[in-house]
C-alpha cells in the first residue's frame, strides 16, 4: 500500500530531540526524489523517551511508528517503507512500548500526536467546536453547568475542587463583565502535562473556555501562560486566529448572539502565581502576591468582577464531556474521583512521558505497569507527588490507588499531576532540602511564615545534609513545619512543609542516620560519603587519569590510594575502574 504522509512529532520534547533536523531530511530526500507524499508534524504523543517520533501513514489509514528517528535512519524509513512498501521493523516501536499506551485511557491527550496543531481543519475533521456548536444553539447556560456536575469533574490543577461548584457561583453573582481564566502557569518541577496539552492541541482548551464562558455568561477569556512556554504561546495564537476565522470564537458564535473571545497573558514564571488570587494580581500588573479569600474570585476576581480560573486540563475535559455526557465521564474513575488524569513521569523511571488513566489505578500500576518500572533495575523506593505542594510516598504504599481521598491520606496530594520517580539512590532528607530550596526561592514574601519559616527550615536541611546535624533537629522540623501550615495565608505557604513532613513520616530513619551517625543512607550526599580503592586495583591508573583534582596517586601496577582532603566525591574514578576496585562508604 502507498504511502501517504509522515508526520512527525514536534512538541518541546520532540524538538529538543532532534526532530527539526529529522524534518528537514526527510523533506530534502522526499524533494530530491520527488516522492508523492506529505511531510507533517503534530505534538507530543507522550511517550517523550522515545523522540523523535515519526508516524508513516499508508493510503488505507495503517499507520507505522519509528521511533529515536534521528536524521541518519531517515533514508532507511524513505528506502523501505516509502518506496519499497514494506515497514522497516527494526526502526519500529515495540511491543512493550506501544503498551505506555494502549494501556491508558485518553480524553485529554485524545488529539495529542495525532492532529496537527497548528491546522484547525484537522480539529474540525475529528469533530472539534460541535461540542461549542451544541452548547451555544441548542443549550441554556444552566444545562450545560448540569452537565459538569454530573460529570463529577474536579479541577486538575491542585485541590480538585468541584468544577461545577465554581462555574455556578460565577453564573450566580451578576456584573456588568465576567471573566474565565485558564491557569497555564505550571510551575511544579517535573510537571509539563498542560504544555503538552497546549502544543498538541489547543483549540480542545479554548473551547473548553468558551463553553465555560457561555454557562458562567462571561465574554472575555484570559489564558494565563508562563513565558517559558513559547511554542505553547506560538500555537496558541495561532489556533485563536484561525477559530476566529471560522467562527468558533470572537463575535456571535455560530450566528448564536453569544459573543467571547480570548487573549493570553504571558508570565513570569513565578511559582506563586498559581495560586488564583496571586494570578489575578498578575494579571492586574500588579506583583503576584496572594490575597485574603473571602472574596473569593467567583465574587470578586480579575478587576473585582467574578471571575473563574481554572487549569489547562480541566478545560481540556470539558467538549468531550459535552459531546460524551457528563454520565460517560461519570462512569470512570473512581465514586468520588471521576474521569482519567494525565500524570508526568520523571525522575528514576524507564518511560519518561506522560499517562492518562482513570483515576483509582493504583501507584504501582502507573509507575511499573504503564512506566516500565524503574531504571537500571534499581530498587523502588518513592514517588513525590503534587510537586512542592505535595509529598513522598514510599514503596511500601504503591498499591494506594490515586484518588483525591486517598493521596491525601499519605501526607501527598495529587495535585496537578507530576511524578518524580526516585530509587535505591536517591536520599530523601536531600529530596526534601531540594523542594524547601524551591519553595523558599519561590516565596512571595507576603507573610512571616512563609517567608522566614521555610528558609529557616532550608538552614536545617542543608546543616543535615552537610553533616552538621544537631540534637533536636527533626524535632525543630516538626515544630516549624506545624506553624507554617497553621500560619501561612495562601495554600502555596501551608503545603510547603508537606514535603519534609512525609520524608520524616516515611523515611525518619535517613533523617537519624544523617544526624546521629553522620551516615548518608542512600550514599548520596557529598559531605557523608567517601571513595575508597580495595585490594581489588591492578594499578591499571584509569581512576587517576580520569581524576579532575589529581586526588589518586599510585604507581603503575600498584594498588592506588585516594587523598580524602583533595577528593572532590564526584565519582569519576569509580565510573572508570573496570574492576570493581573502587567502592563508596
Amino acid at each position: 500500500m502507498a504511502v501517504s504522509k509522515v508526520v512527525i512529532g514536534q512538541g518541546s520534547c520532540g524538538i529538543a530531540s532532534g526532530a527539526k533536523k529529522t524534518e528537514a531530511e526527510f523533506l530534502r530526500i522526499v524533494g530530491e526524489e520527488n516522492l508523492n507524499v506529505k511531510i507533517d508534524y503534530t505534538g507530543c504523543v507522550g511517550t517523550c523517551y522515545l523522540e523523535p517520533i515519526v508516524d508513516v501513514y499508508e493510503e488505507d489509514g495503517m499507520m507505522t511508528r519509528y521511533v529515536k528517528v534521528q536524521p541518519d535512519k531517515v533514508r532507511a524509513i524513505v528506502d523501505g517503507h516509502i518506496k519499497g512498501g514494506k515497514p522497516v521493523e527494526e526502526l519500529a516501536i515495540t511491543q512493550g512500548d506501544k503498551n505506555f499506551i494502549d494501556r491508558q485511557q485518553r480524553i485529554v491527550l485524545r488529539h495529542c500526536g495525532v492532529i496537527n496543531p497548528e491546522h484547525i481543519e484537522d480539529y474540525l475533521a475529528v469533530g472539534g467546536y460541535e461540542a461549542t456548536r451544541k452548547v451555544v444553539t441548542e443549550m441554556e447556560p444552566e444545562e450545560v453547568i448540569e452537565v459538569i456536575k454530573v460529570s463529577g469533574l474536579r479541577g486538575r490543577g491542585g485541590a480538585g475542587f468541584p468544577t461545577w461548584f465554581k462555574w455556578n457561583a460565577a453564573r450566580q453573582n451578576k456584573a456588568d463583565e465576567k471573566y474565565v481564566v485558564c491557569n497555564a502557569d505550571e510551575g511544579d518541577p517535573g510537571a509539563f502535562m498542560d504544555r503538552a496539552v497546549l502544543e498538541g492541541d489547543p483549540h480542545s482548551v479554548l473551547e473548553g473556555m468558551i463553553i465555560g464562558g457561555y454557562a458562567m455568561g462571561a465574554t472575555e477569556g484570559i489564558i494565563y501562560c508562563r513565558a517559558e512556554y513559547p511554542l505553547a504561546i506560538k500555537r496558541l495564537e495561532i489556533a485563536m486566529q484561525q477559530a476566529r476565522e471560522h467562527g468558533c470564537l470572537g463575535k456571535n458564535i455560530f450566528g448564536s448572539g453569544f459573543d467571547f473571545d480570548i487573549r493570553i497573558k504571558a508570565g513570569a514564571g513565578a511559582f506563586v502565581c498559581g495560586e488564583e488570587t496571586a494570578l489575578i494580581a498578575s494579571l492586574e500588573g500588579e506583583r503576584g502576591m496572594p490575597r485574603l479569600k473571602p472574596p473569593f474570585p467567583a465574587e470578586k476576581g480579575y478587576w473585582k468582577k467574578p471571575t473563574n480560573i481554572n487549569n489547562v486540563e480541566t478545560y481540556a475535559n470539558v467538549s468531550w464531556i459535552i459531546d460524551n455526557g457528563g454520565e460517560a465521564f461519570a462512569a470512570m474513575g473512581s465514586e468520588k474521583s471521576n474521569g482519567t488524569k494525565v500524570f508526568a513521569l520523571a525522575g528514576k523511571i524507564r518511560k519518561a512521558g506522560l499517562a492518562e488513566v482513570p483515576m483509582g489505578l493504583t501507584i504501582r500500576e502507573i509507575i511499573e505497569d504503564i512506566g516500565g518500572g524503574i531504571k537500571n533495575d534499581r530498587q523502588f523506593k518513592a514517588v513525590q507527588l503534587g510537586g512542592p505542594s505535595g509529598g513522598c510516598v514510599p514503596e511500601s504504599l504503591a498499591d494506594t490507588p490515586v484518588t483525591y481521598e486517598d493521596i491525601v491520606k499519605t501526607g501527598a496530594i495529587v495535585g496537578s499531576g507530576g511524578m518524580i520517580v526516585m530509587d535505591e539512590d536517591t536520599c530523601m532528607v536531600d529530596m526534601a532540602r531540594y523542594f524547601l530550596d524551591f519553595t523558599k526561592k519561590e516565596s512571595c514574601g507576603k507573610c512571616n511564615y512563609c517567608r522566614i519559616g521555610t528558609k529557616r527550615m532550608l538552614e536545617i536541611l542543608e546543616r543535615i545534609t552537610n553533616g552538621e546535624g544537631r540534637d533536636g533537629d527533626i524535632e525543630l522540623l516538626e515544630e516549624l513545619a506545624g506553624k507554617i501550615k497553621d500560619g501561612a495565608m495562601c495554600g502555596l505557604g501551608q503545603t510547603a512543609p508537606n514535603p519534609v513532613l512525609t520524608t520524616l513520616r516515611y523515611f525518619r530513619n535517613e533523617y537519624e542516620d544523617h544526624i546521629y551517625r553522620h551516615k548518608c543512607t542512600a550514599k548520596s550526599c557529598k559531605a557523608l560519603i567517601h571513595y575508597e580503592i580495595t585490594d581489588k586495583c591492578v594499578g591499571c591508573t584509569r581512576c587517576a587519569k580520569n581524576c579532575p583534582v589529581q586526588a589518586i596517586s599510585g604507581g603503575i601496577k600498584q594498588q592506588h590510594t585516594i587523598d580524602q582532603s583533595v577528593c572532590i566525591k564526584c565519582g569519576k574514578c569509580m565510573e572508570n575502574c573496570k574492576f570493581n576496585a573502587i567502592i563508596k562508604e
